[in-house]
């Protein structure tokens, strides 16, 4: 109902530095359209797609596509959506901005951005298996129900490492974290060789935080952090 997957959407005010950052990763660079007017980047590990705005959107964000969204847009208004902004008309690029019951921003544009690639299966960064996005909150049932109305489908809660409700759908994963440690949204990844890739990420320069819940072995678990300040957390795969 909410429309197609598109993006995570992030103000990367300096995004020659942001995009050399997840190329540095082995993301890869997707060409882009002209939808917007200022500097815009896509960069993709064949299931994680970011899109990169110079411009000062609410980020991040999870931007989504669906068509002839004038016609839908009273139909969106009615799933509870907190709307904050609104383009609808002919002479525009339609779009809606909302949020959910914890302040995820969202967005949901008419049409795509940019064009849809075509990634090997086999594809990876050195980040690992793209898992889910983290959102943190405070209570599961509110968001659960939030969510489960476009249509993900919420797994039990999992209290193994943290606090966890996992949301699966088609084309985005969602977790729903409650951890004092997960103060800001963050790109999930896992992988069985985990320390292996990180002390690779630290021969390379890259900086690791502890930004994570005190049950996760710093030695296979880190997060990093973008130029624009997007958070990565890498973990182990159980």
């Amino acid at each position: 109902m909410i429309g197609r997957f598109l993006e995570i959407s992030v103000h990367a005010p300096e995004i020659l530095e942001s995009l050399a950052f997840y190329e540095s990763l082995g993301f890869q660079q997707v060409p882009v359209g002209e939808t917007w007017a200022y500097p815009y980047a896509v960069v993709t590990d064949g299931r994680l797609t970011v899109g990169l705005h110079q411009h000062a959107i609410k980020s991040p964000s999870l931007t989504f596509v669906k068509a002839d969204l004038i016609k839908h847009a009273e139909e969106l208004r009615a799933l509870d959506l907190v709307i904050e902004q609104e383009h609808l008309g002919s002479d525009e690029f339609n779009e809606i901005s909302c949020h959910d019951p914890n302040g995820q921003h969202m967005r949901i544009l008419e049409a795509r951005t940019f064009s849809p690639v075509d990634i090997s299966p086999t594809f990876s960064s050195t980040c690992g298996y793209f898992v889910e996005y983290g959102i943190p909150v405070k209570e599961f049932a509110e968001s659960v129900q939030f969510w489960e109305r476009f249509g993900l489908i919420a797994m039990e809660e999992d209290k193994t490492l943290f606090d966890r409700v996992a949301l699966t759908s088609d084309h985005l994963n969602l977790g729903l974290h409650r951890s004092r440690a997960l103060r800001h949204p963050v790109l999930v990844f896992e992988a069985d060789d985990m320390h292996t890739r990180l002390q690779l990420l630290k021969h390379r320069g890259f900086e690791l935080s502890d930004e994570m819940p005190d049950a996760l072995d710093a030695d296979r678990n880190a997060v990093i952090i973008a130029p624009e300040g997007t958070r990565l957390l890498l973990m182990q795969s159980a």
